[in-house]
């Protein structure tokens, strides 16, 4: 039935899979930055430009396409964004200078930008305000998925030919494109208990800027972007590091190249337990309008030390040098429980990316709690832009200490120190949400006013077809 339980959950389903291959298609280049910068005989830090500038590029996109779906209709701009990086992808793989390189990766960001940004205002469409925290923490999951997928697909296919993942990519892409076209087209503001039975047309206009930062809440929730991206953007080096430490054990560099990024994948599992952070932010929520804000604080600046401790826990592996994939694989899942100091390393890092998974489900969830549905998008995308700049900064900026440490810290221990160091960036991001916890409570008063009192002046309209009241809340009539 076009717009019953199944055909929602299937739109979620798709949409959530679209969030999590763009994430595919950046996560895929650095663990291959010394395999591509080799083929076109540059070195690492050229081909670490290329991610810098798609985290940077692809945020400013979004703010372009984000306020184009929030003025139009959403599902063309969402094609058009999607094809235009399953291009940029194909293009990457079969690139043949760098030059070429560089100019397809500035291709695919700009699609990039269109897909996260539009089809975030699409999904909160879809859920309702008490279950934001928890769908929203599989939104989030994806892209952390996505991440992680790109890390390994780029590791072990691109082991021996770096440009098949890119390829593989955007084979699932244009995949996931074809199914978009069956995804249910959700009517803005679908979800509001305020908008039940009326039909909501409002967009977002040139002049609705100043509004969307006269609240407060926003203003944090896009500022903390920055500081807390800085210190995520030095995380995408994991590969990097690990690499190190198995070439510094006298691995040759294809096997250490695998090696990275299967730690670097296994380290990044906690992200699992954004599931948790959206459940308790949903719980707490129900308490106090503080609910979703605190509990990202506290799990962000909880996990810092842990980050500190997880690049210093020596651990020794034990791989077949110059074997097969699945072999060096294998070895490496058995090394997490017949080696203590690697099964501790992965149980630090599991537990500080489970702290800092709370994060994003109530990210999510806080932008569209207080913002109207024409203005999340746009919201959404200011705050991707931020994100970009300050990840792109930490990608950059990380890259710089490492060489900087490099005369006093031999490598891999230059690798260990600059990423500590930047984990320290995730404080002023927990300050910013205690503060956006100040606000949260008036500014979604607001929002709720203003769309009861839309509600209620649509006498003269149309009235759409009413979705079931959620159990315990009453529907606003259509007057």
């Amino acid at each position: 039935m076009k717009g019953g339980p199944a055909h929602r959950a299937y739109s979620v389903v798709v949409f959530v899979i679209l969030a999590s291959l763009d994430n595919v298609a950046i996560g895929l280049v650095p663990p291959l930055y010394g395999s591509i910068g080799a083929d076109f005989g540059v070195g690492e830090a050229h081909i670490a430009l290329a991610t810098t500038i798609m985290f940077l590029l692809s945020a400013v996109a979004a703010v372009g396409w984000a306020y184009a779906g929030d003025r139009t209709d959403r599902k063309p701009v969402l094609i058009a964004g999607t094809a235009i990086w399953v291009l940029g992808t194909v293009w990457s793989g079969l690139a043949g200078s760098y030059p070429s390189f560089l100019c397809s990766q500035v291709f695919a960001s700009i699609g990039l930008g269109g897909v996260a940004s539009v089809s975030f205002a699409v999904v909160s469409d879809l859920i309702s305000p008490r279950r934001r925290g928890l769908v929203m923490s599989f939104w989030g999951l994806s892209q952390g998925v996505g991440t992680i997928g790109g890390t390994l697909v780029g590791g072990v296919l691109g082991a021996d030919d770096w440009r098949r993942p890119f390829l593989v990519a955007a084979a699932a892409g244009l995949v996931a494109t074809i199914a978009y076209f069956f995804t249910y087209d959700v009517p803005r503001g679908d979800s509001q208990p305020e908008l039940q039975g009326v039909e909501y047309d409002e967009r977002i206009h040139r002049d609705d800027l100043p509004k969307i930062l006269g609240r407060r809440t926003n203003v944090w929730l896009i500022l903390q972007g920055f500081s807390a991206q800085v210190a995520f953007g030095s995380l995408v080096w994991l590969p990097v590091l690990f690499r190190a430490r198995a070439e510094d054990q006298g691995y040759s560099t294809p096997t250490a190249i695998v090696v990275g990024s299967v730690f670097a994948t296994l380290f990044q599992l906690g992200g699992a337990f954004s599931i948790l952070g959206g459940l308790a932010g949903d719980r707490l929520q129900r308490r106090t309008p503080r609910g979703r804000a605190l509990v990202a604080a506290v799990g962000i600046l909880a996990a810092v030390p842990f980050y500190v401790v997880l690049y210093f826990v020596p651990f020794r592996i034990d791989v077949p040098d110059g074997g097969s994939t699945g072999a060096i694989i294998k070895t490496v899942l058995a090394d997490v429980w017949t080696e203590p100091s690697v099964g501790l390393s992965l149980l630090t890092a599991v537990f500080a990316l489970a702290l800092t998974s709370a994060n994003s489900p109530n990210w999510y969830a806080l932008i569209a709690d207080v913002n109207p549905p024409e203005h999340r998008g746009t919201v959404y995308s200011l705050g991707n832009l931020v994100n970009g700049v300050g990840r792109a900064g930490g990608n950059a900026l990380v890259g710089v200490a490492f060489r900087a440490l490099a005369g006093a810290f031999p490598p891999p221990l230059n690798y260990a120190v600059g990423l500590a160091a930047f984990q320290f960036f995730f404080v002023p991001t927990g300050i910013m949400y205690w503060l956006a916890s100040r606000t949260v409570a008036r500014d979604m008063d607001d929002t709720h006013a203003a769309l009861a009192t839309y509600a209620d002046g649509t006498a003269t309209r149309e009235p759409r077809p009413s979705r079931p009241a959620e159990p315990g809340r009453p529907r606003r009539a259509a007057r």
